[in-house]
């Protein structure tokens, strides 16, 4: 696939497996971004674990300090009347149950970011598995998105809140901001992203748990950050 002249003249910019400090890093990826509009800029960390073993395949959420910069559209499901009534008041944009269930049910309806659902919703969500896991919307406790007090949820995820698993391979993705952020700002995200992977390393991984962590823009190259710069 030939890369298009914008892209290539950010690349010149970025020094072969070069790895920059985390400072540098967020310049460049400011700095090569591509797009017209307001790409949003992304990590990815290459952590050495063996996701075959379910204690090694890491799943959780964190507020960012200085959120996203895209507001998410959240969905609450719960028979609770007290809950529903906190949830809108908490600022859900849908609050609903079983009639919710069946608007994805049957008109694919997916107009929403995030699902926050307390603990007895969840046998009804079960068949929505095939609809709602590949899309990662599947609440889940681990992620705090299965809950007895939604409004918490609700908060966090209006002021920044972001979910993370690894893949098969042992990557965990996020975005961290847009472009454009305050460098500073970008760098305490990712800062603060780096650090709660770190805290999450499960006891059984072996050997050096972090092996690569890139940042890049929604169309720009991928800059290589110096992974000593964010775990000392």
């Amino acid at each position: 696939m030939k890369k298009g002249k914008k892209y290539v003249q950010a690349l010149e910019l970025i020094e072969k497996g070069k790895a920059y400090t985390k400072e540098e890093a967020i310049e460049l990826v400011k700095k090569t971004s591509t797009s017209k509009f307001d790409g949003s800029v992304e990590v990815a960390i290459n952590l050495n674990l063996d996701t075959k073993k379910t204690d090694q395949q890491l799943r959780g959420a964190i507020v960012l300090p200085n959120g996203t910069g895209k507001t998410k559209r959240v969905l609450v499901l719960t028979k609770n009347a007290d809950q529903a009534k906190a949830a809108k008041e908490a600022g859900a944009d849908f609050v609903g149950e079983a009639d919710l269930v069946d608007k994805i049910q049957k008109e694919n309806w997916l107009d929403f970011d995030i699902i926050i659902a307390t603990p007895e919703m969840m046998p009804m969500l079960g068949k929505l598995g095939k609809v709602l896991g590949p899309r990662g919307l599947m609440p889940n406790p681990k992620t705090g998105t299965v809950t007895t007090d939604v409004t918490k949820p609700i908060e966090e995820v209006k002021k920044g809140r972001i979910e993370y698993r690894t893949d098969s391979y042992g990557n965990v993705h996020a975005i961290i901001g847009k472009v454009s952020f305050d460098a500073k700002k970008l760098v305490e995200n990712l800062q603060a992203f780096v650090t709660v992977i770190v805290k999450s390393k499960p006891q059984t991984a072996k050997g050096t748990y972090i092996k690569n962590i890139s940042v890049s823009s929604t169309m720009g190259p991928g800059v290589k950050v110096d992974v000593s710069t964010l775990t000392n």
